[in-house]
Order: C-alpha cells, then structure tokens, then sequence
C-alpha cells in the first residue's frame, strides 16, 4: 500500500488495500495481541470484533496525531497505523509462539467447489430469501464502493488565517499596553486553496488603519509567518485590534481575526 500511495494515488487499488489497513487489520491484531488462544473467541466472534475494535482504535490514532506537529494528514496516518499493525502483530506472534500449534490462533482458507445446485436444492424458503438478500447486498456495497472511488471529488479550498503571541501560542496575547509603547503579535496563514495564492494584510485599529502586509504569494498548503506590531494612539480600554485577510487584490474581507486590549 506505501507504493501504491506514492506511486499511483488516485488508483482504485488504493482503496482496495486501504479499506482493510483502516477498518480490519488495526482490531484484529490487537485482538491476536489480547487473545492469541483459539478458545479465547471463535472465528466468526473475531471476525466481527476485529471490525468493531479497528472502528475505535483509528480514530484514538487520529485523535493523537492531531495534538502532534503532524497532524491528521495523509502519511502520519498511514505511518501510524502500519505501527500500531506491525506492534500488535509481533506481540500477537510472541504470545502466540508460547502456545501449541492447536492452541495458537490460525487462519485456515480452504478451497472447495460443492456442487451449487445440490445445495440451493437443499436449503429451505427461508434461507434462500436470505442468501439472496446476502448476495444483493455484497454487489451493491462493492458498486457503491465502486462509484465513490470513481466519482471525482473537489476538495475544500480555504485559508487558515491564525494570529499567535510572540512566543509562537495561542495565548499570552498582549492585554494592556502603555500608551506609546507597541504590541507584538505572529500573523500566519496556510494556504489550502490547491493552487498558488496572493494575499495583503491590513492592520486597524478600532477601526482606523494602522499599516498593511502586502505580496505575500503562497503556494499549496505552503505556509506563512511574521512577527507584526501596532501602536495605539490614545489611552482607553477595549480597543479593538483587527487583522485583515484579502485575497490578492480583493476589495472583500476573506478572513479576520482580531484581540482585545486596553491603553494606559
């Protein structure tokens, strides 16, 4: 799946090997890990649980990742979950080797071709209408899955517009400022408009302009940020401090952000 991703990313064959990595393989080998004794649950049992579990350990994953500088993207994801997999699967073989070989969880495949007739001939009203339930579902949920593969998609395209404090967090913003001193905050923007962007940032001050970044060009998901001041005027409490996004030579706000702060 790593080769397909980066060498054919928008083939089906993503989808193929992807769907059982996100949604079988992460519960079933903790599963094996917890329970590496056939006694422990019978087949079907871990067949549905291995989905159940995966169901809940990748968004735990995801959950992780995005208090991390990574993210939630494409590849620390994958990167994760082939951890988590390949982890699971050793402790599930460590475990697994301590015990007999009748003992020890084993996936057995056999190959046979009973005669199709003799069996539908055999069943009863009832489990055909089942079966054929069955077999409906299966072919609808494989062409479904088939038209979402194929179907085009358009990602979101949009801006992140973000201000920090000087020390690069979103918290110890500037509150009270001498009057003639300045305040210093980080303006960032990452551009996620899947194509080369220009923006200007205009700087007021209740209202009034106080200066403006101008040709900054980002391209996709490229990142920008800069160290900005302002300088109030007058004393005077809650004085707006506004942060305008344009999108090159706009004459439209496309994004904003502003603080709070008084003047003594």
């Amino acid at each position: 799946m790593f080769l397909i991703i980066a060498l054919l990313p928008n083939n089906i064959l993503r989808v193929i090997f992807g769907l059982p990595v996100v949604l079988f393989f992460p519960g079933y080998t903790l599963l094996s890990a917890l329970f590496p004794r056939t006694g422990g649950l019978q087949g079907i049992e871990r067949f549905a649980l291995s989905f159940a579990m995966s169901l809940a350990i990748v968004p735990l994953i995801g959950l992780g990742l995005n208090i991390t500088p990574w993210g939630i993207r494409l590849y620390p994801i994958l990167i994760s979950l082939s951890v988590f997999i390949f982890t699971m699967s050793i402790i599930a073989w460590l475990r697994g080797r301590r015990l007999a070989t009748e003992e020890a969880v084993s996936i057995q495949i056999e190959f046979k071709f009973p005669a199709l007739p003799n069996i539908w001939a055999g069943q009863s009203l009832k489990d055909k209408i089942i079966t054929i339930g069955l077999v409906m579902m299966i072919i609808g949920a494989i062409g479904t899955l088939g038209y979402v593969a194929a179907l085009p998609r358009t990602p979101e395209k949009f801006t992140e517009f973000y201000v920090l404090d000087s020390g690069g967090k979103a918290e110890n913003y500037p509150s009270i400022i001498t009057l003639g001193q300045s305040g210093t905050v980080i303006l960032g923007i990452i551009n996620r408009e899947y194509e080369i962007t220009d923006y200007r940032i205009e700087i007021k001050i209740d209202g009034v302009n106080s200066g403006e970044i101008a040709d900054i060009s980002l391209n996709s998901e490229d990142k920008w940020e800069q160290a900005v001041t302002f300088t109030p005027t007058y004393t005077g409490e809650n004085q707006k401090i506004e942060f305008l996004l344009y999108k090159s030579t706009a004459t439209d706000v496309y994004q904003r952000v502003h603080l709070w702060i008084g003047v003594k």
